[in-house]
């Protein structure tokens, strides 16, 4: 048995599960419309362990969303996951933020595609099959009426995500699909981990940091008069 702690808080939805061999054992989410992670991460992590009736030494690895995603939720999600690594001693992996969006839905034709809210009009993007093979890199990018174009002429594309709630009213395409109120949660990461975890796909916990794709823009405030 391998079980896997699995912890995302990429987005707005603070989620954590425990896994055993793949399967979903204990899950535990929150998605208010705030960033709380701060406030309920760890408090997640132990309901779950107790819901799944096992201890901290019992676990075989740690896997965390490494992004892109939001600034601030990526690196509390990360400094959790390394903590425990180290001090358990045991494996971190590192779980592809669209791809685990990408899972939340099933399709038999057509192309997924996971979206992150980025900002005004931008979005963090990727493209999967109906198999879930990454067939486009991710990319931060501007949405306009031609976005995706390529892939709306060909078939059926899904967009699902935070980020694709703001395409709506600009891609309007009769293939284009709208995927509501799915967000990036550690129930669709546990294959994603245990399949890394037979791999041996693990991460160096002392050099590993969260994937930004774009750096971090500290918006000044302004001077009170």
């Amino acid at each position: 048995m391998a079980y896997i702690l699995n912890l995302e808080t990429s987005t707005k939805n603070c989620s954590v599960s425990v896994s055993n061999n793949g399967e979903l054992v204990a899950i535990k989410e929150l998605n208010n419309g705030n960033y709380s992670h701060a406030e309920v991460l760890h408090p997640f992590i132990n309901e779950v362990l107790k819901e799944a009736k096992i201890s901290f030494e019992k676990l075989d690895a740690i896997a965390v969303s490494k992004g892109p995603g939001s600034y601030t939720g990526l690196r509390i999600g990360v400094s959790a996951a390394k903590g425990l690594s180290f001090a358990l001693n045991i494996p971190l992996i590192s779980v592809n933020t669209l791809k685990s969006l990408a899972l939340a839905i099933s399709i038999d034709e057509g192309v997924i595609v996971p979206m992150l809210d980025a900002r005004r009009m931008e979005v963090y993007s990727a493209i999967f099959d109906s198999d879930y093979n990454q067939i486009r890199e991710i990319k931060a990018e501007i949405i306009s009426e031609r976005s995706f174009l390529n892939n709306l002429e060909e078939g059926k594309v899904y967009f699902l995500g935070d980020g694709a709630e703001k395409c709506k009213t600009l891609i309007t395409h009769p293939n284009a699909l709208f995927v509501d109120s799915k967000f990036p949660s550690a129930k669709e990461m546990s294959i994603l981990s245990y399949d890394k975890y037979k791999k041996n796909d693990i991460e160096d916990v002392a050099y590993f940091e969260p994937f930004y794709l774009k750096d971090f823009i500290v918006v000044p405030q302004k001077k009170k008069i």
